[in-house]
């Protein structure tokens, strides 16, 4: 009964017709997978925390990325490198939703690559050229530490920490945005 009464509550809380949904068990292979990915999951606190995580940023990821396993093989790892970078997970989602629309094999203009959009260079800079910056893992390991590092360099302050980020410093549009997405489609309380 408090499992049904969880999946009721997270499918309110993703705007989602409670009624109809309860009265459809959730597919046994979305189970399996959830309960797998949580398993695998070692940046939360507690399973509970993952479950929870997990079903309400995966149903909001919906639109972006079809495939479930794929949302929470991509999830588990934002929340992974967010966490060891000190950042909020959903202010990654919202960048990664800025800057890529979560497309892996996204290319700027400038050359950024992945779904943090994070320029070449940097492999030359760690010594890493054989770094694949389209595979998830590796674009979060450098976006996330990135943007950790000028968020220190600012002093904590976001928008300045964003604009960096982007090579927008002196410009509000790019922090705005993110922000923006992130308050708006990605926020969860702490």
């Amino acid at each position: 009964m408090a499992g049904r009464l969880l999946l009721v509550w997270l499918l309110s809380l993703a705007g989602l017709d409670v009624q109809a949904s309860v009265r459809q068990a959730p597919e046994p292979e979305l189970r399996a997978l959830l309960q797998r990915t949580v398993a695998e999951a070692d940046s939360f606190q507690d399973r509970f925390e993952a479950q929870v995580w997990l079903l309400d940023m995966s149903t909001r990821l919906t639109p972006y990325i079809a495939d479930p396993q794929q949302r929470l093989e991509l999830l588990r790892l934002v929340h992974r490198e967010a966490s060891k970078a000190g950042l909020r997970p959903e202010l990654v989602l919202a960048l990664i939703h800025t800057e890529s629309h979560f497309d892996r094999f996204a290319i700027s203009s400038a050359g950024a690559q992945g779904m943090m959009q994070v320029m070449p260079f940097w492999k030359a800079e760690l010594g890493r050229p054989q770094d694949n910056l389209t595979d998830n893992a590796t674009n979060l390991r450098y976006g996330c530490t990135i943007l950790s590092f000028y968020l220190r360099k600012e002093n904590g302050n976001l928008s300045r920490a964003l604009a960096r980020y982007n090579g927008s410093l002196g410009r509000q549009a790019y922090p705005t945005k993110v922000i923006g997405f992130w308050y708006d489609f990605w926020y969860v309380k702490p």
